[in-house]
């Protein structure tokens, strides 16, 4: 049978040394092939019992005998270490919460959203009742007491999670810590949902001459955002004063969250919630948080000002009326200073970045780093929720397959517009000496890749793709024995580092150079635009910093042990804004309000800036002389990567960075990180200069 070349093969001329896998994700797929309706269906992701939606309840059934079984076990007389129980206990439920999860997502088809919806609701209800199971909770304890828990820091962890509840304290203290989780819960959701709706304004509200930057229906003008890359400067300050403009149910909701909040730290012997959010992690105290960013925001104060001197040069020149630089100015003209040093459009750049040509250099790198391939698989009928994923097999040259990565990566109707990666199955040791390889989904929402060619990415898509494999990557190379502690399930700030580390992978020409080629010709893309795109990434990076302390600062103070009963959060913000931002703060906006991170994350916002001065630290330290190196690589995964969760993050880091993790060495890592790519930046300038 005479098969169709895509289109966009006609006329190149050396597409054929592109590899399988490049083939493969330079072609999306739309429709299975006819003859797969003869073939035997199985169900999402393979498992039979997703056939149909109706094969939720199954796995559900089968999740609560299984936990009912695991729990007569272990407050028994369990021959086994306690902890291999619980670790069961939390892998049943996670196999069918996490699939569950993802296609509640993530599926096209309302049926089986609301199937797994249902599965999701109904085993958070079996970890609730787990978490405050007295007997389950006093059998491990007395475990880790007598010694015969087996891994003391998993049992520690299962510990605090039961904790978290509030089960080791009296009736009344524990039923209201009951209760104040489940008042976050509802008041967190409501406040997000509230973060991202538009605001709707009387037409009046808006200046007449940027009326028509905005949609407008009768007397009502919507802003759905701050419009950050508007080339109108008029148009940025509207929609900036009106789209963060105080809300008074906002106001209300967050206040509420960071009430209980506080209280439930306290019900649960912590100083104040922060705390309590960071125990376990890299940092361990709120205290050792606040010391990092004080020290960062110090060293950034003058390099910070360097940039918003050049912005704001920027801003007299193209409006010399409006000489002060302002935040809704600084996006833009960011945005505007990277077109300029690229002095390329888009469309010129994005032909050598194909979704295959990146899908190659992922390839070369986990060849290069890990001795490991990914290789392209077909799917069976029925396996995946859509036509347009990919299946990939990652296959280490001497130990086989590691797992499995579906790559959802184009947009769809109804599908989140977020960058992200999911666990369906975590790694574990299992009895009879195997491993059970991990699952994970990587999910981007790309266009194209039709017939008329492939797609084609940008440079934040590249480094997005990047730094979403390196999460599914550190799934795959880790062989933790408990899958509660394999791979990404570890500390938050912790967690992003080896994602981190994948974008300086992006962002390195000696690494680019290698993959990046025109999906037409396959010519190479010309080292001047390479250079460019490259520093590009680095441009205004202490401002941009120092917007992320502020940030973190912000989400300290409001879960820190200053925070005051019944406070203004405005009030709050204008102060830490003052002090840790080179900008003013904008009076009758509330910011924060439209801050959700302040819900998701918790504390734990500052770990962005942790994990990037770790990834820094990883790349001077191992790769920055040779990014390809056999033997850096070994020892990210031999020394990190394998790990996951399973050894304290101090420990792990002291050995693998061969240094002491302090506020103030992870402060001066991300100082010496502006500094170096600076001087790049300095470099490529003076080239262009000439």
């Amino acid at each position: 049978m005479k098969t169709l070349k895509p289109l966009w093969v006609t006329g190149s001329k050396r597409v054929s040394t592109w590899s399988p896998l490049a083939t493969a994700f330079n072609t999306r797929p739309t429709s299975r092939p006819i003859f797969d309706t003869l073939r035997e269906k199985t169900g999402l992701f393979n498992k039979p019992e997703l056939k149909t939606f109706e094969g939720f309840y199954t796995l559900r059934e089968q999740a609560i005998a299984a936990t009912d079984r695991l729990i007569e076990e272990a407050t028994g007389n369990p021959a086994r270490p306690m902890v291999d129980i619980f670790d069961e206990l939390s892998d049943t439920l996670c196999k069918v919460a996490d699939l569950a999860e993802f296609v509640r997502i993530a599926h096209p088809q309302p049926h089986f959203a609301h199937a797994a919806e249902e599965a999701c609701i109904s085993v958070s209800g079996v970890v609730e009742k787990l978490n405050t199971h007295k007997g389950l909770y006093q059998s491990l304890r007395n475990s880790v007491e007598n010694g015969t828990c087996g891994d003391r820091h998993l049992a520690e962890l299962f510990l605090f999670d039961f904790e978290q509840s509030g089960i080791h304290l009296p009736d009344g203290p524990r039923q209201k810590v009951v209760a104040l989780n489940d008042l976050i819960l509802q008041t967190g959701q409501q406040f997000m949902a509230g973060a991202a709706k538009p605001r709707k304004v009387p037409r009046s509200a808006v200046p007449q001459n940027v009326r028509q930057f905005f949609s407008c229906e009768g007397d009502t003008v919507t802003v759905s955002g701050v419009y950050a890359e508007c080339g109108e400067a008029g148009a940025r300050e509207a929609a900036y004063r009106l789209y963060l403009a105080a809300d008074g149910r906002q106001e209300l909701l967050l206040g509420k969250t960071l009430m209980a909040r506080r209280e439930l730290a306290g019900l649960c012997g912590f100083k104040c919630y922060a705390d309590r959010a960071i125990k376990a992690s890299t940092m361990e105290t709120s205290s050792n948080v606040r010391q990092f960013l004080d020290v960062l925001s110090d060293n950034l104060h003058d390099r910070a000002n360097i940039d918003f001197e050049a912005m704001a040069a920027m801003k007299r020149t193209e409006t010399p009326y409006q000489k002060s630089l302002m935040c809704w100015d600084t996006p833009y003209f960011t945005h505007k200073a990277k077109a300029q040093l690229l002095n390329v459009s888009p469309s010129e750049f994005s032909p050598y970045f194909s979704l295959g040509a990146c899908m190659e250099g992922l390839n070369m790198l986990c060849q290069e780093l890990y001795n490991i391939t990914l290789q392209s698989e077909e799917m069976l009928p029925g396996e995946s929720w859509s036509p347009d994923v990919y299946k990939v097999r990652v296959e280490h040259a001497t130990e086989g397959t590691l797992g499995h990565i579906y790559c959802d990566l184009y947009e769809r109707p109804g599908k989140p517009h977020q960058d992200c990666h999911f666990t369906i199955r975590g790694g574990k040791l299992l009895p009879d000496g195997t491993y059970q390889n991990p699952v994970v989904v990587v999910m981007l929402s790309l266009s194209g890749g039709h017939r008329s060619g492939p797609a084609l990415l940008g440079p934040c898509s590249v480094d997005n793709l990047f730094h979403e494999l390196g999460h599914a990557l550190h799934s795959m190379l880790a062989r933790a024995p408990h899958q509660h502690v394999a791979g990404t399930r570890c500390a938050t700030d912790l967690a992003e580092l080896p994602s981190v580390l994948m974008e300086h992978f992006a962002a390195e020409p000696r690494v680019v150079r290698r993959f990046a080629r025109h999906f037409q010709t396959g010519e190479p893309m010309p080292e001047d635009m390479l250079q460019r795109l490259c520093a590009s990434k680095h441009l205004f990076g202490a401002s941009e910093m120092q917007l992320q302390v502020f940030y973190s600062a912000l989400d300290q103070q409001y879960h820190g042990p200053e925070a005051g009963q019944g406070e203004d959060t405005t009030e709050v913000l204008r102060h830490v804004q003052k002090q840790y931002y080179g900008l003013p703060y904008v009076e009758n906006t509330a910011w924060q309000h439209r801050f959700s991170h302040l819900i998701g994350y918790g504390a734990k916002y500052y770990s962005y800036l942790i994990s990037r001065a770790l990834a820094w630290s990883a790349w001077r330290t191992h790769f920055h002389t040779q990014p390809l190196s056999r033997t850096a690589g070994e020892r990210l995964r031999h020394g990190l990567l394998k790990h996951g969760g399973s050894v304290p993050p101090q420990i792990l880091l002291k050995d693998y960075l061969e240094t002491e993790i302090t506020p103030h060495t992870l402060a001066m890592a991300l100082t010496e990180e502006l500094d170096y790519h600076k001087d790049y930046l300095d470099t490529v300038f003076k080239i262009a200069d000439k």
